[in-house]
């Protein structure tokens, strides 16, 4: 996603990270440790924390950032403790590949004097890290709750496909079946992982479909996944889903949302983008001494035909 998008950033203080001033002979080693590019939204994650590291050096001459990236939770808690070991890095952005399997590993470093800010999937222990940077999980469930329920009209079968579990997909599903309790004329058939990946969720999807006689809707919670619920669907020559809402506003998506695709009538923003935020951000507080906002909300905004033009971006990665 395009940078310009992010005009309207709210910024959630709950407290001030601390970031001490560097030294002038002390420069900046960041470590930034992001999945491997499994699907649309890693790959974007990775092409903006390889831009963003050009900048931040082209920037600050003398800081040197470092970019990992891990296929598994262990890959990647192998690779976070070599990073304050071997490359003594004294900044850590890290967006986890899960968050339970890397809460320790991340307080390990942070605990040897690390500066940490954790992006987008949260660790199931906030004293890991420094400083927090995330799209509007419970808003990115609510947001897409509320238009499934209007276009629904308030009743109808739903089946719901979750992503990778982590605290950012429980957020987004509370988000979600909260805002459902006011319809309980809407019954949610089944939720399943389908991992943020397309086959993954193809899979699940076909189980749904040979399972459940009746779908209206589908909640595929992610625009990769929303790729595997369609294919499905088209395999199986069902013509009783009339609606489907991915998010994370992928370029293809969104063009489906503009092109008023019968089915793709509406997605959800989630720019992988937010990892270029956190490092920008992180480096800035930490080479300035400044304080940097403990956490920081990226809001989660509805795509419909009527604003999809401004969320549309053709050469970018996702």
């Amino acid at each position: 996603m395009n940078r310009r998008i992010f005009s309207s950033i709210a910024l959630v203080a709950c407290a001030l990270a601390s970031a001490p001033t560097f030294a002038a002979d002390n420069k900046l080693v960041m470590g930034v440790s992001v999945p491997a590019a499994t699907h649309g939204w890693t790959g974007g994650v990775v092409y903006w924390a390889n831009r963003t590291k050009a900048e931040l050096e082209k920037q600050y001459p003398g800081a040197k950032v470092i970019v990992k990236t891990a296929g598994s939770a262990t890959e990647q808690a192998n690779q976070v403790q070599d990073l304050q070991t071997v490359n003594k890095i004294d900044t850590l952005v890290i967006l986890p590949f899960e968050s339970a399997p890397l809460t320790k590993p991340v307080a390990q470093v942070k605990n040897k004097g690390v500066f940490v800010t954790v992006v987008d999937r949260g660790l199931t222990d906030t004293n890991a890290q420094s400083a927090y940077v995330a799209g509007d999980n419970p808003g990115f469930g609510k947001v897409a709750a509320e238009y499934m329920a209007k276009r629904l009209g308030g009743a109808g079968n739903l089946v719901i496909l979750r992503g990778i579990p982590t605290v950012i997909d429980n957020q987004r599903v509370d988000a979600f079946n909260e805002v459902l309790k006011a319809h309980p004329n809407i019954k949610v058939l089944d939720a399943k992982h389908g991992n943020w990946n397309r086959d993954d969720a193809f899979k699940v999807m076909q189980d749904y479909l040979t399972r459940f006689k009746q779908i209206d809707a589908v909640w595929a919670s992610d625009d990769d996944m929303a790729v595997g619920v369609q294919k499905a669907i088209a395999q199986a020559k069902r013509s009783d889903v009339k609606l489907v809402v991915g998010g994370a506003g992928s370029k293809d998506y969104i063009k489906k949302v503009m092109d008023g695709d019968p089915i793709v009538s509406a997605d959800v923003t989630y720019a992988p983008s937010m990892i270029a935020d956190a490092m920008k951000a992180t480096a800035e507080a930490r080479i300035k001494g400044s304080e940097m906002p403990a956490t920081t909300i990226i809001p989660s905004v509805l795509v419909t035909k009527e604003n999809a033009s401004k969320y549309y971006f053709p050469d970018s990665p996702f």
